[in-house]
């Protein structure tokens, strides 16, 4: 799927992610005005990119950014586009943070004995910018607390602050018109700061606000666009997972035979396997 470039609705081109370096997908929103872009990609050429295909296929370049939230590979090729950018507080406070660390390869390690990073960070940024980094931070110029609306002429995004266990400044992005929810990476556990862990009640309230959108399509940042009612199946399993763990806490052993009942298997998947150790985490 490298580089695929696809237009997801009559308003929105998406160019796929890339697991290799840790890309997600980045969206093009195009109203009669003016293209909003979600997320700035992880480096310059990520957002050259992204910007060669837009060219190519003839679409108009975006005019402003929206971000989902603070982290890396979200919010490292801003100063590729340098553009009015509309983010959380909480991502302008972490961005203005991040403006004055050291990103060498010594840097890179502090980071990570500090929980700013991950190791797994360490080797997608080595590899997207190989020994030279020069990283540039740029600071958000419209900062929002809960929602902000922004009109693109004809087109009508809703940015959501939801937070959650991957980011605490974790939003979505709704396209009213094509129906079209973008959910970033709010639904994912915490991945900085120590080990691995969801909060089941806390995902289970972030799924119920996803489903409430009954939107058209469901698009994860690191993963591939799903219909509605594919997105409800992949995630069936998780939302029963995560009331399972609601309900018996740090009963590893009962969780596990409940989920096994429930899917009729006497060995759950590797991913469920994983996922059981996230949740019972998350209730420490």
């Amino acid at each position: 799927m490298k580089h695929k470039f696809q237009l997801l609705s009559p308003h929105i081109l998406i160019m796929h992610a890339e697991h290799e370096t840790d890309r997600p997908i980045l969206a093009a929103i195009l109203g009669e005005r003016r293209t909003l872009l979600l997320d700035a990609g992880n480096s310059p050429a990520h957002a050259e990119l992204f910007r060669k295909e837009l060219s190519e296929y003839g679409y108009r370049q975006p005019d402003m950014i929206a971000l989902t939230h603070w982290h890396w590979d979200h919010t490292f090729g801003l100063s590729a586009w340098d553009l009015p950018t509309v983010a959380h507080e909480g991502t302008a406070e972490a961005l203005t943070r991040l403006s004055g660390l050291d990103w060498s390869d010594e840097g890179l390690e502090g980071l990570a004995a500090q929980g700013i990073i991950s190791d797994e960070s360490i080797l997608h940024i080595r590899k997207e910018y190989g020994s030279r980094r020069p990283i540039r931070f740029m600071k958000p110029d419209i900062v929002f607390t809960d929602k902000i609306t922004i009109d693109l002429g004809g087109i009508t995004c809703e940015l959501n602050h939801v937070g959650g266990d991957h980011s605490a400044d974790s939003c979505v992005l709704y396209v009213k018109e094509d129906n079209v929810l973008f959910l970033g990476d709010a639904l994912g556990p915490s991945i900085y700061g120590g080990p691995r862990q969801y909060s089941s009640t806390g995902f289970l309230k972030l799924l119920n606000l996803a489903y409430r959108y009954d939107a058209q399509w469901y698009v994860e940042s690191h993963g591939i666009p799903m219909s509605g009612a594919e997105f409800r199946a992949d995630l069936a399993s998780w939302e029963r997972l995560a009331r399972v763990v609601d309900v018996f806490g740090q009963d590893r052993e009962r969780v596990m035979l409940e989920m096994k009942t429930y899917l009729k298997l006497e060995e759950l998947p590797k991913d469920l396997q994983q996922g059981v150790e996230y949740f019972i985490a998350g209730t420490k």
